[in-house]
């Protein structure tokens, strides 16, 4: 069975690449909702500006492993790439290479795989040098054992998607050539890795209190970023919109510093060579003191991102980390759904409402005085030095001036 999809068109120099989205709901795989991996693939194809034709799916109880779909389905998906004149084919799903070269020869068109169109659009997105070393070594890392036996789907015929990043020459390096480009690679990261590592335990020793925004790609992490650090990062309504790591210094409560960072959104069916290669993103959240899970309320599936989210926020050691829930883009949602709720200290709000941003910076204020120790100290009046340094490293709560004493008498919350 499969239903033809109707995409706004627009007129472009590039003409765009038509595709048909080829899916096998495995009975086996009972962890993502399969109807969602597919709209997903489908907003995927749309970033990598594919002319999304159609979607063929099929139910079987596990993948076929020659062919990925049953044998027979073949004959349909080439029927529909005939009609429609396709020019890829995208699977839901990380082919192998056996199961890549025998679509390849059956349908004698490219084949690109979920992991493969991830990367693509990572290598359209990455800014920094680590970011795109970190795209190249994902790329390398995916092309290592499929050297052999790709035909078309690797070749780099007429250009066109699958085929930024490692070049012609590249595919036909041999194993050995990439081998040493990938520790080439790895060595450069580890040189950028520990010097944010530097960084990170120097904000450490200086008690510098850490955030970290999380959360399922396109849900909005990098407009409450804009909207707290009150600047420009790369926001856009597309997914995987932010790839390097940003992290600024604001200050709430009058004075108290605290390190804001947005990190890569997270998907269903992220590879785990992704998760890896992007491990630098997460960095700055493993270190961090609260996360701030964003989430895309007006999703109709936001709970099945939560639980996505909350996985891998476990896989990476991280659930020990307090919580915040923004159920954002409340201007988008339909006004008889119901409020969501969380276990999780939350607060349902748009980035776009003025009147939200101090709703979110009370929550977290609540939750920092949560997480913190509460303390108090008597300084001197002369010692502007530590009534400045107090200000900006503890949450101050209370400052009474005793003029019989000449002294501040402060409460407030600090790191232990």
């Amino acid at each position: 069975m499969y239903n033809v999809t109707q995409h706004a068109t627009y007129e472009t120099k590039n003409i765009r690449e038509t595709a048909v989205l080829i899916g096998v709901h495995a009975q086996t795989d009972r962890q993502f909702n399969f109807e969602s991996t597919m709209e997903e693939l489908d907003a995927l194809s749309q970033t990598c500006q594919l002319n999304v034709k159609g979607q063929i799916t099929q139910n079987r109880e596990q993948f076929d492993h020659k062919y990925y779909v049953g044998k027979g389905k073949i004959d349909e998906i080439k029927s529909f790439i005939e009609f429609h004149d396709i020019d890829v084919v995208v699977t839901n799903d990380e082919l192998t290479t056996a199961q890549s070269k025998t679509l390849n020869d059956n349908l004698g068109i490219k084949i690109i795989d979920r992991t493969q169109l991830i990367l693509e659009i990572f290598a359209l997105r990455a800014r920094s040098r680590e970011g795109k070393l970190q795209v190249e070594l994902a790329q390398l890392d995916y092309l290592l054992p499929r050297l052999q036996g790709h035909g078309k789907s690797l070749s780099r015929l007429g250009g066109g998607i699958g085929t930024r990043g490692p070049g012609e020459t590249k595919l036909e390096m041999d194993r050995r050539h990439i081998r040493t480009r990938m520790n080439e690679i790895k060595h450069q990261l580890k040189t950028v890795v520990d010097h944010r590592e530097r960084y990170r335990n120097k904000r450490e020793q200086n008690q510098v209190f850490q955030i970290a925004l999380v959360g399922y790609t396109n849900a909005g992490k990098s407009s409450w970023f804009n909207v707290l650090a009150n600047e420009e990062t790369y926001e856009k309504n597309i997914l995987f919109a932010t790839l390097d790591p940003k992290t600024r210094q604001i200050q709430v409560n009058e004075g108290f510093n605290l390190i804001i960072s947005d990190t890569v959104g997270f998907i269903q069916k992220l590879p785990t060579t992704l998760v890896a290669a992007f491990k630098s993103t997460l960095e700055e959240a493993k270190g961090a003191d609260i996360l701030m899970h964003v989430v895309d309320a007006s999703h109709s599936e936001y709970r099945t991102q939560i639980d996505t989210v909350n996985q891998i926020i476990n896989d990476l050691d991280m659930d020990h980390i307090p919580q915040v829930v923004i159920f954002n883009k409340k201007d988008l949602c339909n006004e008889q759904m119901d409020v969501p709720v969380s276990k999780s200290a939350h607060v349902f709000v748009s980035s776009r409402d003025e009147n939200d941003k101090q709703k979110v910076k009370n929550l977290v204020i609540q939750e920092i005085k949560n997480s913190l120790s509460p303390y108090e100290e008597i300084v001197d009046s002369a010692d502007a030095d530590r009534l400045y340094f107090l200000k900006q490293h503890t949450l101050v709560t209370e400052l009474i001036f005793d003029e019989t004493q000449a002294s501040y008498r402060i409460k407030g919350f600090k790191k232990l």
